[in-house]
C-alpha cells in the first residue's frame, strides 16, 4: 500500500513538472526554384527560403511561478538545397563573419526570464531596427521580392538584422497597445584595443498597436572602427479587412564610408479564398561624393495555402537601376540596367 502511495506521488510530482514546463521541435523547409534576368547573364537555380526562411529550431518554457517564466530559444539557419547550414558572426563585426557548413544556431540563440514586468532576453536575436523593415514588408524580407530599402550600396553593417552578445529588454504585452524593445551588444573587444568599442551597439523599437492600426519607429548606432552606422526606419499598416497595407520609411549612414542611404516602400496583402496576393513598390537611394545610385523594385506575388503547415507559392520581381548594378536570383546585369527574377516555390512547416 506504500508503495502504490509513493509511486501515486511520483507520478503526480512528474505530471505537475511537465505540466510547467515544456521543449518544442520546430522547423521551416521552404524550397524555391529561382529564376534570374540580367543584362550580361541569366541564371537559373534551385534555392530556399522563398517565402519563409528554412530553419530549424529548439525552444522550451518553463513555468517559475507567480507569474514568472524561464525559457530558452536555438535556432539554426538551413539551405535545405544543398544541405549547409547558415553563417554567423561572432562579434558584430566584420571580421567575426563565420562561413556556415554544419548546424550552427545563427538565426537565433536566447535564454531569457520574463514576468508582469516584462522580458528580459539574452544571446544572439534579431535587433530592433531590423524588425520594421520585415514586420512591414509584405514579403517578410525573403525571397525576390523583398525591399530595396537597405540592400544596396554597403551602407549597413553587421547588425542589419541580427547582433550578436545582445542584452534585450522587451515590454509587457499589455500597455494599452504601446510594445517595445531596447538592445545593447557588444563586439567584446579588449579595453586595450585601438577600437576597443568595435562591434557595440545600441538599438531601440517602440511602437502602438490597435485595432486596425499598427506604427513603429526603430533606431540604432552601431560602433564600427571605419566609423560609426546608424539606421532609422519608421514602419506601419492599416488592415481594411479587404487587404492590409504597409509602408516604410528607411534612413541609414555610415560614417566610415560618408555614404548614406533613404528609401521607402509602399504594399500590401491581400486575401483571396485560401490564399494572399502580394504586392510592393520600394526605392532605395545612396547618396555619397561621386553619382548616386539609386533602385526601384516592383514585385507580385500569390501565396497559396494547401493545409496550415504547407504552403505554395509564386513571386515576379523588376528592379531598375540608375547608377547601380543590382540584379535579381543570381543573375548579372550591366551598370544601369534592368533586371528581373520569378520565384517557385514550396514551404512546409512543423
Amino acid at each position: 500500500m506504500k508503495k502504490s502511495l509513493i509511486a501515486l506521488a511520483v507520478m503526480a510530482a512528474a505530471g505537475a513538472a511537465s505540466a510547467q514546463s515544456s521543449v518544442t521541435l520546430f522547423g521551416i523547409v521552404d524550397a524555391t526554384l529561382q529564376w534570374g534576368r540580367g543584362e550580361v547573364a541569366d541564371r537559373f537555380q534551385l534555392g530556399n527560403s522563398g517565402y519563409n526562411s528554412s530553419r530549424l529550431g529548439f525552444r522550451g518554457t518553463e513555468d517559475l511561478g507567480g507569474g514568472m517564466s524561464a525559457s530558452f530559444w536555438l535556432e539554426a539557419g538551413m539551405n535545405n538545397d544543398n544541405g549547409t547550414g547558415g553563417g554567423s558572426n561572432t562579434n558584430n563585426t566584420a571580421a567575426g563573419a563565420t562561413v556556415g557548413q554544419g548546424l550552427m544556431f545563427n538565426r537565433r540563440s536566447t535564454v531569457s526570464l520574463a514576468g508582469n514586468w516584462g522580458e528580459l532576453r539574452l544571446g544572439r536575436d534579431y535587433t530592433p531596427q531590423f524588425w520594421n523593415l520585415t514586420v512591414f514588408d509584405p514579403f517578410g524580407f525573403n525571397g525576390v521580392g523583398t525591399t530595396q530599402l537597405a540592400s544596396v550600396g554597403g551602407v549597413v553593417g553587421p547588425t542589419a538584422v541580427r547582433a550578436s552578445n545582445a542584452i534585450g529588454y522587451f515590454l509587457p504585452a499589455r500597455l494599452g497597445g504601446f510594445y517595445g524593445q531596447v538592445q545593447y551588444y557588444t563586439g567584446e573587444q579588449p579595453s586595450n584595443a585601438v577600437n576597443d568599442e568595435d562591434g557595440d551597439g545600441l538599438g531601440l523599437r517602440i511602437g502602438f498597436a490597435q485595432g486596425p492600426f499598427n506604427v513603429a519607429l526603430g533606431l540604432s548606432r552601431t560602433a564600427n572602427a571605419a566609423g560609426d552606422i546608424t539606421q532609422h526606419n519608421l514602419g506601419g499598416q492599416w488592415d481594411f479587412g479587404m487587404a492590409r497595407v504597409m509602408a516604410q520609411y528607411a534612413r541609414d549612414g555610415n560614417e566610415g564610408t560618408n555614404v548614406d542611404g533613404r528609401g521607402w516602400l509602399i504594399g500590401a496583402l491581400v486575401p483571396v479564398g485560401a490564399g494572399e496576393i502580394r504586392v510592393s513598390y520600394s526605392r532605395y537611394l545612396v547618396e555619397q561624393a561621386g553619382p548616386n545610385p539609386r533602385t526601384q523594385k516592383v514585385a507580385l506575388g500569390y501565396v497559396h495555402n494547401l493545409s496550415k503547415r504547407t504552403a505554395v507559392y509564386t513571386t515576379i520581381a523588376t528592379v531598375r537601376n540608375r547608377g547601380a548594378v543590382t540584379a535579381l536570383n543570381g543573375s548579372t546585369t550591366g551598370l544601369g540596367d534592368s533586371s528581373s527574377g520569378l520565384d517557385i516555390g514550396i514551404r512546409h512547416s512543423f
